[in-house]
């Protein structure tokens, strides 16, 4: 009797592992038939398309060398300039979006680095705010110390920005 009962168990699980996995494969069968089904038809499948609009804002930024737009600036050149004196360059900005901006400047990518130390830019509509489609006389005003000295060409990146 003792050796027979393992043997009489492990039969019993063997039938019982089979019949479970007849019934797993009939299931998955049967799942997969009814989602074609679904699919194929219809029965439970819908969709609907909504058509969207509306406004974005924006903000662009343009620089002209006139105030009708027509030709942008794409590099100033300032010639030769005198330690101790300054030059001035007019341009024209226009908010080329749809919302108000305040208007910013910055200088980078001096070339040579130093230059940074002894020549500065600014203009005189900082912080000004420019309504949409409208455009802006600024005057850019670079200035050079009179204490620059190895210094006997410069360039750098003037980047404005308008600003919601």
């Amino acid at each position: 009797m003792f050796i027979k009962t393992p043997y009489i168990i492990h039969g019993w699980v063997q039938k019982m592992l089979s019949q479970r996995f007849s019934i797993i494969i009939l299931l998955t069968i049967m799942t997969i038939t009814v989602t074609a089904v679904v699919f194929t038809s219809g029965i439970l499948f819908g969709s609907k398309t909504i058509n969207n609009e509306g406004n974005v804002n924006s903000i662009g930024v343009g620089v002209y060398w006139e105030d009708n737009c027509t030709n942008e600036v794409s590099t100033i050149n300032w010639g030769y300039i005198e330690p101790g004196s300054s030059q001035d360059s007019t341009i024209y900005i226009q908010n080329e979006g749809n919302i108000p901006m305040t208007l910013n400047m910055i200088t980078d990518n001096w070339n040579p680095s130093s230059a940074s130390t002894y020549i500065t830019l600014s203009w005189n509509i900082e912080g000004s705010q420019v309504n949409a489609d409208s455009v802006v006389e600024a005057v850019l005003t670079l200035s050079v110390s009179s204490s620059i000295s190895e210094i006997d060409s410069f360039s750098f990146d003037i980047t404005i920005t308008g600003i919601e």
